[in-house]
């Protein structure tokens, strides 16, 4: 059912925070169940490489996925970062979609996390603090006051354990990493898995499993930058954009959510019908001189997976779609981007050559107890899917 209102969005909000954790632990009819797993065989359609080592000696490996329809997929166990994304246009002429860089190296080197899965907590912790069960945790501080993406050594910067699966609907990747009590100031041993699933259908699934020895808080989501007429193409401008959202979570000048739920209607936040990026850019010339927000998704069911973005690239008829088990998506338009990053084709990143759209649940939830809750209790399991469709027209 669509919520049209503020007092019914509030109302579902508000009973969700009353299920606890039942954001994290879906039950089978919320999502579909995969197949049992098996061990790639010989001439599966994952290929392994050797990307190189780390400073600190880590060998760091990549994953190769493909289907039949010529779709490729790359996964690197360093920050299970997805570093390429080989999808055709309307002519079948296929390119790389995703930012990224060429080698190990730079991403060691720091960057905007291209491609990355981000934990424990994707997005914004206000002031690095939450209390759980009246105790205070301090975390690490990166984006000046705040807790940022996981901190200063956030999964993005971890070499994960992986292995290649067989399921049903095609060539897979499992990525595992264990962070450790206490890892960037959060509670609980937590292990974590990432399976990447590139489909026959031409999808590409995204499964993140967790479970905790300690109650604790967890938001995952992977940070991709997407540039559907091509990575080094130039600016994402012209890509029309449609979001699943009526309304959106408005930030302070540090862009930590005031706790309010406005709508979309009469500003330039409104996606609700397809519209092109850079229509509205002009309005958007403030902090933070682009879009970079939250926006709440359509939800007819906590976690069903419903389709929360659609976007079309005009010139090469690519269009992705994003269906999620996530109450949120977070729009971001490359706005600090600044030309300093040379990218895998040679070029170099300007503002706006890459957009994001993050499945999460609501940044500084932990501390915005209205929110959908992003507690996760010892022996629960933590569960949520997205898929990015892609097709041409």
């Amino acid at each position: 059912m669509k919520i049209t209102t503020f007092s019914m969005r509030l109302s579902f909000f508000c009973s969700v925070i009353l299920l606890g954790a039942g954001c994290h632990s879906m039950s089978p009819t919320t999502l579909e169940s995969k197949s049992t797993e098996t061990p790639m065989p010989n001439d599966s359609n994952v290929a392994i490489s050797p990307l190189g080592a780390t400073a600190n000696g880590q060998e760091v490996h990549l994953y190769t996925l493909t289907n039949a329809n010529g779709l490729v997929a790359k996964v690197s166990t360093y920050g299970a970062l997805l570093t390429e994304m080989h999808v055709p246009d309307r002519d079948g002429q296929l390119k790389d979609i995703t930012l990224g860089f060429k080698d190990l190296k730079s991403y060691e080197a720091g960057h905007p996390y291209f491609g990355a899965t981000i934990g424990r907590y994707g997005n914004r912790i206000a002031k690095g603090t939450f209390t759980l069960h009246g105790k205070s945790y301090t975390l690490a501080t990166n984006n000046d006051a705040n807790h940022l993406h996981g901190g200063l050594a956030g999964f993005d910067k971890k070499v994960w354990e992986a292995r290649p699966l067989s399921t049903e609907y095609g060539s897979a990747v499992a990525l595992t990493y264990t962070s450790i009590d206490g890892e960037e100031g959060y509670p609980g041993n937590l292990k974590v898995e990432v399976i990447y699933t590139l489909t026959e259908e031409n999808e590409l699934t995204i499964d993140y499993r967790a479970h905790t020895d300690a109650d604790t808080v967890l938001n995952l989501t992977n940070h991709a930058y997407w540039n559907l007429a091509g990575e080094g193409s130039g600016a994402i401008l012209d890509h029309e954009l449609e979001l699943m959202a009526d309304f959106y979570t408005p930030v302070d000048d540090t862009l930590i959510p005031t706790g309010e739920i406005r709508s979309v209607q009469g500003t330039p936040l409104d996606f609700t019908t397809p519209t092109s990026i850079g229509s509205r850019m002009a309005l958007m010339a403030g902090d933070p001189g682009g879009y970079d927000h939250n926006f709440v998704l359509r939800k007819s069911g906590e976690g069903l997976l419903e389709m929360a973005a659609r976007v079309h690239e005009p010139k090469s008829g690519r269009v992705m779609e994003i269906l999620t088990t996530e109450p949120g998506i977070q729009f971001y338009s490359g706005n600090f981007l600044d030309g300093t990053l040379t990218g895998k084709s040679g070029g170099n990143y300007e503002k706006r050559h890459g957009f994001c759209l993050e499945t999460q649940h609501f940044p500084d939830s932990p501390n915005k107890p209205h929110f959908p809750s992003v507690l996760l209790r010892s022996g629960e399991t933590y569960t949520q899917r997205t898929i990015h469709r892609f097709s041409a027209k």
